[in-house]
């Protein structure tokens, strides 16, 4: 029987302090106490905690909330007895007890003093908390994060897929599960796995109307978002990383350049991890750098940007963190870098694993692939993905704001759908873009599909081209993905009228994305010399000649050509600046840098020139644990085909890690190891052409010059160490 408003009202008020509920809350609590299974789909922000804690209020018994997160029970019981002040009204069961906090809990439990009980699901499979379970009164479970039960959602835990029969046997009660990411093909999952597949489905819109999305290409990413923090001065944000090792480097720099930023990932103790955490919410810091360890459970409303280093595994991810922007209704900026050589990356990690497993994998990503390269409104295709329909643009979004060319697509859609009719709808969207394009793989060969007339009808594109024009037509619903067989394409309704009357379709264009990421080094400038001040740039040549003929030695050796162009780019007037350039460490900045220094600021302060300070990036000091060693290993004179093989490197990879090394301005004596493998008289011939003949550091015009039958690149590479070890270092 259903509770009056004014009933339910009044009780919100009372214990949570809220004049009106959110959204369908409402109806979800009437559901629930209703005896009824429940599944709730509620983006971050929207109140999910609520539908469970009121109605475990209203009635006797106690509730069971199971959840992930240790840290998360801690704060919604806190809260739960902030609300009640009374201690026993909230308990938590996980390995965080003792053994007498777990007997205070069983006993509040059983007398009937607890009505939420948060569990974790791995105590929930302890046969002791089973036994302990069965005797107490059970209002209904409520099961958090159930995204975790599919190996489809985004974070899949294999503890969670045993829940239904652990409920079975404590005996059954209402269900109520809560997921803030699900796509259709998720939702359907944990419906099935908890045998709740009648329960009513309450589902609020995704969509978010003060977060505004952008993808960046991949490249110089430490630049452009030292000057994205510099833009948006104490605000604050998190950067997510999928590394340990990225999210310490990226810490580190912000700090360098004068963030307020701390790092939080899982290898971190526990102590440092959550202290970083309170240093967050307490505003002691504006950024954290994390995995995504970071994040469930946080309710830090005024996080006013949430930016993706590296492109997240799957939509569902992708949207919960961008989720945590902007939840007090503020702004909320959403900012992805992409190259897709981290899908790539991404691929091969997954290598080893079980097919099942690869398969899922390889579809979540194809999904992240198409949103980052689709140049379609990004909210129109994270709310499709979600199974949520937008009809026009979002108007906030980068895809929006500076839309991609069009193109009409009438004749392109009509090839897919008649591709897909004609081969039964049994394949996918990749299948599909390939044989239209004629690109035989194994697949198409074993269904014998390169041998169909439909094989290459539209070879005059690639496959890419193809999934793009799949995509689109999935957005404007003339095709579906199936839910069951997930990722199998079927015609709708409005296909097979499209099919049978064409019209005219504007697509849009796709993103186009470099292949990989540019080295990113945590340094200044790419030594072009397009934007490179052309008289400043004659004067340090004119400066570097100087100096090197007063110190009888090649210029080349003081600061090489792209050193220069990239002074001449970021006009560096500290010591501290200038080992940020191209090709200049902290050892050469101290030799040659004071010079060159004072000409620049006095050839700035003469031109008023203002120089671009938000593009500075001070480095960090390289603390790479292989240049440690390789110095370490020189020094104590082990031969360099020894060091390669304790790294399991190539001997060309070696030389090219010493030359870096020998090039910031770090002297390294290797004379032992090439007295070994080069004649004294080729030693002096290389030396000798590097000190009077050489015009440049170049390893081809030495091999030129001395004879590529008299000596090898190794040869040449390993003297050019040896000399600028020696004369500039």
């Amino acid at each position: 029987m259903d509770r009056n408003y004014s009933e339910l009202s009044g009780a919100l008020k009372k214990h949570f302090g809220f004049d009106t509920f959110k959204g369908n809350q409402e109806e979800i609590i009437q559901n629930l106490l209703n005896n009824n299974d429940t599944f709730v789909l509620m983006p971050t922000g929207g109140g999910k905690s609520l539908c469970y804690q009121l109605p475990s209020l209203l009635q006797d018994g106690t509730a069971i909330v199971i959840s992930p997160l240790i840290a998360l029970m801690k704060n919604q019981v806190d809260a739960m007895r902030n609300y009640a002040g009374d201690d026993s009204i909230a308990h938590f069961l996980n390995s965080s007890l003792n053994k007498t906090e777990m007997n205070k809990v069983r006993e509040d439990v059983l007398k009937g003093k607890t009505r939420l009980l948060y569990v974790a699901p791995e105590s929930l499979t302890k046969d002791e908390n089973v036994i302990f379970l069965k005797k107490a009164k059970i209002q209904f479970f409520a099961i958090d994060e159930a995204h975790c039960i599919s190996e489809w959602g985004h974070d899949f835990r294999p503890e969670y897929r045993r829940i239904r029969p652990i409920v079975e046997s404590i005996g059954r009660a209402p269900i109520i599960a809560l997921t803030a990411t699900a796509t259709p093909k998720v939702q359907h999952d944990i419906q099935k796995n908890l045998g709740m597949l009648e329960a009513k489905v309450f589902k609020s819109s995704f969509r978010r109307h003060n977060l505004y999305y952008e993808v960046r290409t991949k490249k110089d990413v430490n630049k452009q978002i030292i000057k994205f923090l510099r833009e948006n001065e104490g605000k604050s944000g998190i950067i997510y990383c999928l590394s340990r090792k990225k999210v310490e480097e990226l810490a580190e720099t912000l700090r360098v350049n004068g963030f307020k930023a701390l790092a939080y990932h899982a290898g971190m103790d526990a102590v440092t991890r959550s202290g970083n955490q309170d240093k967050f919410l307490m505003e002691e810091v504006d950024v954290i750098v994390a995995t995504i360890a970071f994040g469930m459970g946080i309710d830090k409303p005024d996080v006013r940007f949430v930016i993706h280093y590296d492109i997240p595994k799957s939509l569902e991810s992708y949207y919960q963190e961008t989720g945590r922007a902007g939840r007090d209704g503020g702004e909320g900026l959403c900012i992805s870098f992409y190259a897709y050589k981290d899908i790539q990356k991404l691929e091969k990690f997954m290598q080893g694993k079980p097919v099942a497993e690869q398969e899922i994998g390889s579809q979540l990503l194809n999904e992240v692939v198409t949103y980052a390269e689709s140049g379609v409104c990004r909210v129109q295709q994270l709310l499709n993905y979600f199974g949520e329909t937008l009809t026009e643009p979002c108007g906030n979004c980068d895809n929006c704001l500076n839309p991609k060319d069009t193109f009409e697509g009438k004749e392109h859609i009509v090839k897919v759908i008649e591709t897909i009719k004609k081969i039964k709808e049994g394949f996918k969207g990749d299948y599909i873009a390939k044989l239209i394009a004629g690109e035989a793989d194994s697949a198409i060969k074993s269904y014998k599909h390169h041998k169909s007339p439909l094989f290459g009808i539209g070879d005059e594109f690639d496959s890419r081209f193809w999934n793009g024009i799949i995509r689109q037509a999935i957005i404007k619903k003339l095709i579906k993905k199936g839910i069951e067989n997930y990722g199998l394409l079927s015609i709708t309704k409005k296909g097979e009228e499209f099919l049978e009357s064409p019209y005219s379709i504007m697509l849009y264009k796709e993103h186009e994305f470099p292949e990989g990421e540019e080295d990113d080094d945590i340094k200044v400038g790419g030594g072009g010399s397009a934007s490179a001040d052309p008289i400043l740039f004659s004067m340090l040549k004119d400066l570097r000649k100087n100096l090197a003929k007063k110190q009888d030695i090649p210029p080349f050796v003081i600061f090489q050509d792209p050193s220069l162009q990239d002074m001449s780019i970021h006009y560096p007037i500290t010591i501290e600046e200038l080992q940020n350039m191209t090709g200049v460490g902290q050892g050469k900045a101290k030799r040659y840098g004071k010079e060159f220094i004072e000409l620049i600021k006095r050839y700035v302060d003469e031109n008023e020139i203002e120089r671009p300070d938000d593009m500075v990036v001070k480095s960090v000091v390289n603390k790479s644990g292989l240049k440690v060693y390789i110095i370490q290993s020189i020094d104590r004179k082990i031969p360099l085909d020894d060091i390669a093989a304790a790294k399991n490197m190539e001997m060309a990879d070696l030389i090219k890690e010493i030359e870096a090394i020998v090039y910031s301005g770090t002297k390294l004596n290797i004379a032992y190891y090439i007295d070994q493998v080069i004649d004294e008289e080729h030693q002096e011939d290389i030396f000798a052409y590097f000190m009077e003949d050489a015009e440049n550091e170049s390893i081809k015009d030495a091999l030129e010059e001395l004879g590529e039958d008299v000596y090898s690149e190794e040869d040449i590479r390993l003297m050019r160490i040896k000399f600028f070890s020696e004369v500039a270092n």
